[in-house]
Order: structure tokens, then C-alpha cells, then sequence
């Protein structure tokens, strides 16, 4: 089973698309980044996936349901939102009783534990907390409702780097210890290289390139040489980006097979150059469909 499928999923505000034709699988299991420029469709994607918005045109199906679709859907997925809200006028042990009363299979142990550990009052109002202390405590409340699926809009991207540390730390524990699927929106890529195992990225609302870091990595190159015409290159070599001088050709490839032109300088990139690339090309033609295993 997977704990999310799209098939051509859009949203259209009046008219304009924030998301269009978005195609993919995540299995359960992964921690899963997903990036793009601003605009992109990276909020909307979430929103949709946890009741949040419905849909324009396409499917999705998260944990097995309809996103929104009752109490027992509602449970299965966590969602903390953008700049990661809190209520300023509750306090820490007032957002743990709320939780309790609206999420059927709340861990009290865990929340209060969470809480401790991280050496916070309970009885301190949210307004009163540092970034860094309401982001812990919102991450609190999205793992404590102990869903199958944790949704994570720019949790950490107004936190100073200490406090991002600690927040990814405790993320990675709660999905070692829990098992936990979780799907995390960022703009800082070294973070979600950090902690992700699957790599989403998100263009123009649309889906440019999923799958695995590793294989992600793995089977991108940079390739430089003398210049030459780019239909020379052999068909298993997908073509993402390139320039070209007077004597130089320099092309980014995606391919699993090996580079055996001698002609070629070839580079390997890290996940931040794979990126960079897909979001400065947004021509790149897209994966029909992606399955995140």
C-alpha cells in the first residue's frame, strides 16, 4: 500500500494552476524531501494531501482514503503547516489537552515526554517560546496524534541553524523509533540530504524529477568536452541541461549506464547541483510517473 498517490492532480485558483498534472507514489517507510522554487505548488500539494484543499482535476489518496474525508481519514495524517503554528495564548500543557481532545489516538506518554526532554515549561504560553521551542512543540503535537503519514511544510526554514539541528534530530528519532512515513518541504537541501532517503522536486507545479538520493546522485553527471552536437549523444543518456563555447561542450546527463566516451570529463554532482539544475531548467521533460519506494 501507499501512503500517497496522485494521478494528475491540479489545484487552480481562478486562473491560475498552483498545481498541474502531478503524478507520483511514495510507499510507507520513507522520509521523503520535497523542493522547489517559491510558487511551485509545494504547499498546495501538501494542503491537498491533508484535507486541507481539495483538488481541481486528478486523484490522490493518502493512507488509503480521500484526504478530508472523515475522523477516521483526519487521523491517520500529521500536518504542520508553515512557520509551524501555535496558539500564543495557550499554554504548552494547554496545546497537549487539546490534543488529546481532537486526535482519538493520542500518546499522552509520549507528548509529556517529548516535552520534558526538551526541558520546556508546561505551563509557559506558546507566544512566550522561542522559534526553535514552538517548533518543537507543534512537531510534538503532529507526532504525538500518532499518524501513519507526517506532513511537514518549511518546518525549520525561520530556525537558527542550532535549533534546525535539533529539530531534525528529533524528527529522525521519532521516525526510527515509530516507523514513521513523513513527506518535508524544504528549500534547504543539505537539510533534506540530512534526513531524506526519496528527493521530490517540484517546478512550475509541476513534478520534474522523483526518486531515490542515492540513485538520484548515483546516476547524474557532469560531462565536458570538445563541443559537439548533442544528438550524438547515445539515446540512454537523457539530456537535462547544456552549454556549449566555441570548443567546449559541458551537459548534464541522467542515465544508469556507464559514461564510456573517452572524450568525456565526466563530474559526478552532488543532490544541491541536481536540483539547481531541474529548477534553472524547467523545459525538462518529465517522468511520467515516479514510484518512491
Amino acid at each position: 500500500m501507499t501512503v500517497l498517490r496522485a494521478q494528475g492532480l491540479g489545484k487552480k485558483y481562478k486562473r491560475k494552476w498552483a498545481l498541474t498534472d502531478c503524478t507520483l507514489e511514495i510507499e510507507p517507510g520513507h522520509v521523503t524531501g520535497l523542493v522547489g522554487p517559491n510558487g511551485a505548488g509545494k504547499s498546495t500539494l501538501l494542503n491537498i494531501a491533508s484535507g486541507m484543499l481539495e483538488p481541481s482535476a486528478g486523484t490522490i489518496e493518502v493512507c488509503g482514503g480521500v484526504p478530508g474525508s472523515g475522523p477516521e481519514q483526519l487521523a491517520k495524517v500529521g500536518y504542520v503547516a508553515q512557520n509551524t503554528p501555535v496558539y500564543a495564548s495557550l499554554s504548552i500543557e494547554d496545546h497537549l489537552r487539546l490534543g488529546a481532545h481532537l486526535n482519538p489516538n493520542w500518546d499522552a506518554a509520549l507528548a509529556t515526554g517529548r516535552i520534558e526532554r526538551l526541558g520546556l515549561d508546561p505551563r509557559q504560553h506558546a507566544g512566550k517560546l522561542s522559534g526553535g521551542q514552538r517548533a518543537q512543540l507543534a512537531l510534538t503535537m503532529g507526532i504525538a496524534k500518532r499518524p501513519e503519514l507526517l506532513l511537514l511544510d518549511e518546518p525549520v526554514a525561520a530556525l537558527d541553524p542550532l535549533a534546525r539541528r535539533e529539530f531534525l534530530s528529533d524528527l529522525m528519532a521519532a521516525v526510527a523509533e515509530d516507523g514513521l512515513s513523513v513527506v518535508l518541504s524544504s528549500h534547504l537541501v543539505n537539510d533534506l540530504e540530512r534526513v531524506c532517503d526519496q528527493l521530490i522536486v517540484l517546478v512550475d507545479s509541476q513534478v520534474r524529477i522523483a526518486g531515490d538520493i542515492e540513485e538520484l546522485i548515483a546516476t547524474h553527471h557532469r560531462l565536458t568536452g570538445p563541443r559537439r552536437d548533442l544528438d550524438t549523444l547515445p539515446s540512454n543518456q537523457h539530456v537535462i541541461s547544456a552549454k556549449h563555447t566555441d570548443r567546449q561542450t559541458t551537459v548534464l546527463v541522467r542515465t544508469e549506464a556507464p559514461i564510456l566516451d573517452p572524450a568525456w570529463t565526466v563530474a559526478q554532482l552532488n543532490l544541491e547541483d541536481v536540483v539547481l539544475e531541474y529548477m534553472s531548467n524547467p523545459a525538462t521533460v518529465r517522468p511520467a510517473l515516479e514510484v518512491l519506494r
